[in-house]
């Protein structure tokens, strides 16, 4: 069963998938968009990509505030997962996503990635350290 994980945010979306078992997951791509608001194009990759790999679940990262609370991004975020389900009937989990791209930037600075060239690969890092923290509630 193919899962992908998704990073959402205002002009990117970072995604990742896990191997054909389950077990890893890796990030694949990050789809950009011009403005926060033209969400058909990604619509219509997000799909490709979930037909290309037979997504059968899609975890998304919650953009949670510090505290816990909900804000605006939280609400941007249901707003996308809800057109993304009616587009495709698939089961979405929720992941919260506090710090992950903090940590997707000391993956890469670990990995020796200059600064300068961190923000092509951020959103995709993002992606799988959400997934895999999906995963991990599974074992």
């Amino acid at each position: 069963m193919r899962i992908l994980g998704l990073d959402y945010g205002d002009k990117t979306v970072g995604v990742a998938i896990t191997d054909e078992l389950g077990f890893t997951a890796q990030p694949v791509t990050t789809v950009v968009r011009e403005r926060s608001s033209k969400l058909r194009k990604t619509y219509q990759e997000l799909e490709k990509i979930i037909e290309q790999y037979s997504v059968e679940k899609i975890v998304v990262g919650m953009p949670y505030n510090m505290d816990g609370s909900e804000g605006e991004r939280t609400e941007k975020t249901r707003a996308f997962i809800s057109e993304l389900s009616r587009r495709t009937g698939l089961e979405f989990i929720e992941v919260d996503e506090r710090l992950t791209t903090v940590e997707a930037d000391e993956v890469l600075q670990d990995m020796g990635v200059p600064a300068s060239e961190r923000k092509a690969y951020i959103d995709k890092i993002a992606a799988a350290i959400i997934l895999k923290s999906y995963l991990n509630t599974l074992e």
